[in-house]
């Protein structure tokens, strides 16, 4: 899952960065508001995560600009105004949720997740390919019941290839979304994690699900026999 932070703390956005792609979402970081309302209204996000005191455009007229163009993207207002004129000003623009700083991560985090389990249908919160299962919101993964523990970046790599399941994904196509960077035909990230993947998910069992698409990239499938 994808979440938006707009935030011109450098300090806090790298906090919130940290913790949340330990809890393995992918995050992006903007730090005015006219960037973010491009931002949101341009890319597909699961959550925003919004600061009222932006440079720019403030935090309200995001929202404002946001519940234009994007309706059912949650929006989470994290910001040091306490007042209950704020709170109820943001509440009746759309946001969904409203806390005020300073916060408990935990909290940010159940908040996080409380919101994306609202948003989700069903069969979009947990991916299933064959006996293989994730689960978006939980940020957990089993295969015949077995639980498997995955890195953050290697949760977002799985959940990638399931998202487009049984399609072939391009190294490209990889790098773009899970590591937010453009292709660079040196690098092996992608191989490198994809064995990673391979030794947790398909390692222990016959069917291997994670194929190599020779000239192309990968795939994940239930069909897969071999990789």
């Amino acid at each position: 899952m994808r979440i938006l932070v707009a935030e011109d703390d450098a300090s806090l956005a790298s906090f919130l960065r940290k913790g949340l792609e330990a809890e393995h979402y992918a995050v992006d970081i903007v730090g005015e508001g006219g960037g973010a309302a491009q931002m949101a209204r341009e890319q597909d996000y699961d959550l925003l995560i919004l600061d009222l005191n932006l440079p720019g455009a403030s935090g309200v007229e995001v929202l404002a600009d946001l519940r234009q163009h994007k309706p059912s993207l949650p929006v989470l207002v994290l910001t040091a105004r306490s007042g209950i004129e704020d709170r109820v000003q943001v509440l009746d623009l759309g946001a969904d949720d409203y806390l005020t700083k300073p916060f408990s991560f935990s909290e940010l985090s159940a908040r996080v997740r409380a919101l994306l389990r609202r948003r989700q249908q069903p069969a979009e919160a947990v991916l299933r390919v064959g006996e293989l299962e994730l689960d978006r919101i939980e940020h957990k993964v089993r295969r015949a019941g077995q639980p498997i523990e995955l890195t953050p970046k290697e949760f977002a790599l799985l959940e990638y290839l399931m998202l487009n399941a049984p399609r072939r994904v391009t190294r490209a196509m990889i790098i773009e979304h899970v590591w937010n960077l453009s292709f660079d035909t040196m690098t092996n990230v992608v191989d490198v994690y994809i064995n990673y993947l391979r030794k947790k998910v398909d390692g222990s069992f016959d069917a291997k699900l994670i194929q190599t698409i020779r000239g192309v990239g990968y795939a994940i499938t239930a069909d897969a026999t071999q990789a």
